[in-house]
Protein backbone atom coordinates (compact mmCIF):
# COMPACT_ATOMS: atom_id res chain seq x y z
CA UNK A 1 0.00 0.00 0.00
CA UNK A 2 1.34 3.15 -0.83
CA UNK A 3 1.30 6.01 1.73
CA UNK A 4 2.41 9.69 1.89
CA UNK A 5 2.62 11.97 5.41
CA UNK A 6 2.50 15.53 4.41
CA UNK A 7 3.27 15.28 0.77
CA UNK A 8 6.27 12.50 1.24
CA UNK A 9 6.41 9.04 1.05
CA UNK A 10 6.09 7.38 4.45
CA UNK A 11 4.89 4.43 6.44
CA UNK A 12 4.76 5.87 10.16
CA UNK A 13 3.39 8.41 12.08
CA UNK A 14 4.35 10.87 15.12
CA UNK A 15 3.10 9.28 18.22
CA UNK A 16 2.17 13.07 19.48
CA UNK A 17 -0.41 13.19 16.59
CA UNK A 18 -3.76 14.10 18.16
CA UNK A 19 -5.76 11.76 15.58
CA UNK A 20 -4.29 9.15 17.02
CA UNK A 21 -4.70 10.32 20.96
CA UNK A 22 -8.10 11.81 19.82
CA UNK A 23 -9.55 11.10 17.14
CA UNK A 24 -8.89 14.70 16.31
CA UNK A 25 -9.46 14.90 12.59
CA UNK A 26 -11.29 14.19 9.44
CA UNK A 27 -11.15 11.72 6.78
CA UNK A 28 -12.26 11.60 3.18
CA UNK A 29 -12.31 8.02 1.04
CA UNK A 30 -12.22 8.77 -2.85
CA UNK A 31 -12.42 6.44 -5.92
CA UNK A 32 -9.72 6.91 -8.47
CA UNK A 33 -10.34 6.05 -12.01
CA UNK A 34 -7.82 6.31 -14.57
CA UNK A 35 -5.70 8.41 -12.32
CA UNK A 36 -8.51 10.90 -11.43
CA UNK A 37 -9.96 11.42 -7.87
CA UNK A 38 -13.69 11.36 -8.64
CA UNK A 39 -16.18 13.62 -7.37
CA UNK A 40 -13.14 15.85 -6.04
CA UNK A 41 -14.74 19.07 -5.35
CA UNK A 42 -17.37 17.40 -3.39
CA UNK A 43 -14.79 15.53 -1.15
CA UNK A 44 -12.77 18.88 -0.86
CA UNK A 45 -15.68 20.79 -0.14
CA UNK A 46 -16.92 18.76 2.66
CA UNK A 47 -13.30 18.38 4.42
CA UNK A 48 -12.85 22.11 4.17
CA UNK A 49 -16.10 22.53 6.31
CA UNK A 50 -14.71 20.22 8.55
CA UNK A 51 -11.75 21.89 8.76
CA UNK A 52 -13.29 25.07 9.70
CA UNK A 53 -16.04 23.59 12.18
CA UNK A 54 -13.16 21.87 14.18
CA UNK A 55 -10.51 24.63 13.74
CA UNK A 56 -7.76 22.37 11.84
CA UNK A 57 -5.75 24.85 10.06
CA UNK A 58 -5.13 23.36 6.30
CA UNK A 59 -4.25 24.96 2.97
CA UNK A 60 -6.93 23.82 0.37
CA UNK A 61 -4.82 23.94 -2.59
CA UNK A 62 -1.99 21.90 -0.97
CA UNK A 63 -4.60 19.22 0.06
CA UNK A 64 -6.09 19.40 -3.88
CA UNK A 65 -2.94 19.24 -5.26
CA UNK A 66 -1.37 16.33 -3.37
CA UNK A 67 -4.86 14.18 -3.86
CA UNK A 68 -4.44 15.26 -7.43
CA UNK A 69 -0.72 13.81 -7.35
CA UNK A 70 -1.60 10.74 -5.44
CA UNK A 71 -4.14 9.55 -8.07
CA UNK A 72 -2.96 10.10 -10.95
CA UNK A 73 0.28 7.62 -8.44
CA UNK A 74 -2.19 5.61 -7.62
CA UNK A 75 -3.80 4.83 -11.27
CA UNK A 76 -6.97 2.74 -9.92
CA UNK A 77 -8.47 1.89 -6.56
CA UNK A 78 -9.20 4.10 -3.68
CA UNK A 79 -7.63 6.92 -2.05
CA UNK A 80 -8.10 7.81 1.55
CA UNK A 81 -7.11 11.24 2.95
CA UNK A 82 -6.53 11.53 6.80
CA UNK A 83 -6.32 15.41 8.21
CA UNK A 84 -5.43 15.34 11.81
CA UNK A 85 -4.86 18.28 14.00
CA UNK A 86 -1.12 17.34 13.91
CA UNK A 87 1.00 16.85 17.16
CA UNK A 88 0.41 17.42 20.54
CA UNK A 89 1.12 16.96 23.95
CA UNK A 90 -0.52 15.61 26.86
CA UNK A 91 -4.33 17.46 27.45
CA UNK A 92 -7.63 18.37 25.49
CA UNK A 93 -6.53 21.72 24.69
CA UNK A 94 -4.94 22.02 20.94
CA UNK A 95 -1.59 24.03 20.08
CA UNK A 96 -3.44 27.08 18.08
CA UNK A 97 -0.21 27.11 15.80
CA UNK A 98 -0.59 23.73 14.90
CA UNK A 99 -0.85 23.10 11.43
CA UNK A 100 -3.19 19.99 9.98
CA UNK A 101 -1.12 16.52 9.00
CA UNK A 102 -2.09 15.12 5.88
CA UNK A 103 -1.97 11.38 5.68
CA UNK A 104 -2.69 9.59 1.96
CA UNK A 105 -3.04 6.32 1.69
CA UNK A 106 -3.78 3.77 -1.69
CA UNK A 107 -5.63 0.77 -2.07
CA UNK A 108 -7.23 -1.68 -4.27
CA UNK A 109 -10.83 -1.03 -4.61
CA UNK A 110 -13.15 -3.38 -3.05
CA UNK A 111 -14.34 -6.33 -4.88
CA UNK A 112 -18.23 -5.95 -4.43
CA UNK A 113 -20.30 -8.72 -5.41
CA UNK A 114 -22.31 -7.22 -8.38
CA UNK A 115 -25.65 -8.47 -7.56
CA UNK A 116 -25.75 -5.68 -4.64
CA UNK A 117 -25.79 -3.43 -7.71
CA UNK A 118 -27.84 -6.12 -10.02
CA UNK A 119 -30.52 -7.59 -7.73
CA UNK A 120 -30.46 -5.76 -4.81
CA UNK A 121 -28.78 -6.36 -0.72
CA UNK A 122 -30.37 -6.91 2.64
CA UNK A 123 -29.63 -5.02 5.32
CA UNK A 124 -28.88 -5.86 8.88
CA UNK A 125 -30.85 -4.09 11.85
CA UNK A 126 -28.35 -3.04 14.39
CA UNK A 127 -28.89 -2.56 17.30
CA UNK A 128 -26.15 0.43 17.76
CA UNK A 129 -28.01 3.97 17.76
CA UNK A 130 -26.18 6.95 17.16
CA UNK A 131 -25.65 9.53 19.33
CA UNK A 132 -27.41 12.95 19.14
CA UNK A 133 -24.37 15.75 18.53
CA UNK A 134 -24.87 18.62 16.07
CA UNK A 135 -21.64 20.24 16.77
CA UNK A 136 -20.26 16.87 14.48
CA UNK A 137 -23.34 15.95 12.75
CA UNK A 138 -22.53 15.72 8.66
CA UNK A 139 -18.88 15.58 9.62
CA UNK A 140 -17.03 12.59 8.12
CA UNK A 141 -14.55 12.98 11.65
CA UNK A 142 -12.12 10.40 12.93
CA UNK A 143 -14.25 9.32 15.73
CA UNK A 144 -16.22 6.02 14.30
CA UNK A 145 -16.41 3.88 16.98
CA UNK A 146 -20.41 3.65 16.92
CA UNK A 147 -20.07 2.30 13.07
CA UNK A 148 -17.37 -0.16 14.36
CA UNK A 149 -19.36 -1.88 17.30
CA UNK A 150 -22.54 -1.79 14.24
CA UNK A 151 -20.00 -3.49 12.33
CA UNK A 152 -19.49 -5.98 14.54
CA UNK A 153 -23.11 -6.61 14.90
CA UNK A 154 -23.20 -9.06 12.03
CA UNK A 155 -21.06 -11.60 9.82
CA UNK A 156 -23.11 -13.33 7.56
CA UNK A 157 -22.92 -12.92 3.76
CA UNK A 158 -26.48 -12.45 3.55
CA UNK A 159 -26.59 -8.88 4.56
CA UNK A 160 -23.82 -6.83 2.52
CA UNK A 161 -25.27 -3.31 4.83
CA UNK A 162 -26.45 -2.52 8.46
CA UNK A 163 -29.28 0.09 8.68
CA UNK A 164 -28.38 2.47 11.78
CA UNK A 165 -31.15 4.59 13.86
CA UNK A 166 -30.56 7.17 16.42
CA UNK A 167 -31.40 6.74 20.33
CA UNK A 168 -35.17 8.43 18.98
CA UNK A 169 -35.54 5.59 16.36
CA UNK A 170 -35.04 7.83 13.41
CA UNK A 171 -33.86 5.62 10.33
CA UNK A 172 -30.72 7.84 9.91
CA UNK A 173 -27.98 5.46 7.21
CA UNK A 174 -26.54 2.91 6.79
CA UNK A 175 -23.05 1.90 8.23
CA UNK A 176 -20.84 2.87 5.38
CA UNK A 177 -23.81 4.57 3.46
CA UNK A 178 -26.48 6.93 3.04
CA UNK A 179 -29.95 6.01 2.81
CA UNK A 180 -32.91 6.91 0.16
CA UNK A 181 -36.48 6.15 -0.10
CA UNK A 182 -39.02 6.53 -2.78
CA UNK A 183 -42.69 7.57 -2.24
CA UNK A 184 -44.92 8.18 -4.93
CA UNK A 185 -41.99 9.46 -7.03
CA UNK A 186 -40.60 11.88 -4.26
CA UNK A 187 -36.54 11.38 -3.33
CA UNK A 188 -36.15 11.37 0.25
CA UNK A 189 -33.43 11.02 2.16
CA UNK A 190 -32.94 11.67 6.07
CA UNK A 191 -32.12 14.61 7.75
CA UNK A 192 -28.59 14.69 9.04
CA UNK A 193 -28.79 18.28 11.38
CA UNK A 194 -28.42 16.04 14.72
CA UNK A 195 -26.17 12.72 13.70
CA UNK A 196 -24.69 10.84 10.58
CA UNK A 197 -22.38 11.57 7.92
CA UNK A 198 -23.23 13.85 5.14
CA UNK A 199 -22.41 11.99 2.09
CA UNK A 200 -20.55 12.93 -1.24
CA UNK A 201 -22.61 10.69 -3.11
CA UNK A 202 -25.93 11.25 -1.18
CA UNK A 203 -25.02 15.29 -1.93
CA UNK A 204 -24.62 14.50 -5.87
CA UNK A 205 -27.11 12.25 -6.04
CA UNK A 206 -29.49 14.94 -4.63
CA UNK A 207 -28.19 17.80 -7.08
CA UNK A 208 -28.75 15.33 -10.19
CA UNK A 209 -32.25 14.67 -8.82
CA UNK A 210 -33.69 18.45 -9.11
CA UNK A 211 -31.67 18.95 -12.10
CA UNK A 212 -33.91 16.77 -13.49
CA UNK A 213 -37.08 18.32 -11.88
CA UNK A 214 -37.35 15.14 -9.67
CA UNK A 215 -39.09 16.19 -6.36
CA UNK A 216 -36.50 15.49 -3.06
CA UNK A 217 -37.29 15.93 0.44
CA UNK A 218 -34.83 15.86 3.25
CA UNK A 219 -36.72 14.99 6.60
CA UNK A 220 -36.52 12.51 9.39
CA UNK A 221 -37.70 9.06 8.69
CA UNK A 222 -39.39 6.81 10.89
CA UNK A 223 -39.21 2.96 10.45
CA UNK A 224 -42.99 3.18 9.24
CA UNK A 225 -42.32 5.55 6.43
CA UNK A 226 -39.45 3.27 5.48
CA UNK A 227 -42.04 -0.08 5.77
CA UNK A 228 -44.49 2.63 3.27
CA UNK A 229 -41.89 3.18 0.67
CA UNK A 230 -42.32 2.77 -2.82
CA UNK A 231 -38.47 2.13 -3.25
CA UNK A 232 -35.03 1.82 -1.33
CA UNK A 233 -31.14 2.48 -1.68
CA UNK A 234 -27.93 3.26 -0.28
CA UNK A 235 -25.20 4.92 -1.72
CA UNK A 236 -21.42 5.80 -1.42
CA UNK A 237 -18.84 7.33 -3.29
CA UNK A 238 -17.09 4.27 -4.07
CA UNK A 239 -19.84 1.83 -4.77
CA UNK A 240 -22.62 4.61 -6.24
CA UNK A 241 -25.50 2.96 -5.63
CA UNK A 242 -26.81 -0.44 -4.43
CA UNK A 243 -30.93 -1.13 -4.28
CA UNK A 244 -32.23 -2.82 -1.00
CA UNK A 245 -34.26 -5.57 -1.32
CA UNK A 246 -35.10 -6.07 2.21
CA UNK A 247 -34.93 -4.81 6.06
CA UNK A 248 -36.03 -7.58 8.50
CA UNK A 249 -39.58 -8.80 7.28
CA UNK A 250 -39.70 -5.19 4.72
CA UNK A 251 -39.36 -5.98 1.19
CA UNK A 252 -39.07 -3.67 -2.07
CA UNK A 253 -38.80 -4.13 -5.37
CA UNK A 254 -35.35 -2.50 -7.44
CA UNK A 255 -37.78 0.21 -9.10
CA UNK A 256 -37.04 2.82 -11.51
CA UNK A 257 -36.05 5.87 -10.07
CA UNK A 258 -33.48 4.10 -8.25
CA UNK A 259 -32.43 2.15 -11.92
CA UNK A 260 -31.81 5.72 -13.45
CA UNK A 261 -29.86 7.27 -10.35
CA UNK A 262 -27.94 4.22 -10.41
CA UNK A 263 -26.99 4.67 -14.33
CA UNK A 264 -26.02 8.58 -13.20
CA UNK A 265 -23.84 7.73 -10.01
CA UNK A 266 -22.07 4.81 -12.23
CA UNK A 267 -21.40 7.49 -14.88
CA UNK A 268 -19.73 10.00 -12.34
CA UNK A 269 -17.91 7.12 -11.14
CA UNK A 270 -16.34 6.25 -14.54
CA UNK A 271 -14.56 9.59 -15.45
Amino acid sequence: MDSWVDGQPADALSLKDRGLAYGDGLFETIAVRRGQPLLLDRHLSRLMDGCSRLRIATDHDLVREELVAFAAMLGEGVLKLILTRGDGLRGYAADPQAQGRRILQGSAAPAYPIDNAEQGIRLFPCVTRLSRQPLLAGLKHLNRLEQVIARSEWQDAGHAEGLMLDHAGRVIEGVFSNLFLVRDGVLITADLKRCGVAGVMRAELLFQAESLGMPTQVTDITLEQLQWADEVFVCNSVYGIWPVCAYAALSWPVGPLTRKLQTIARALLDA
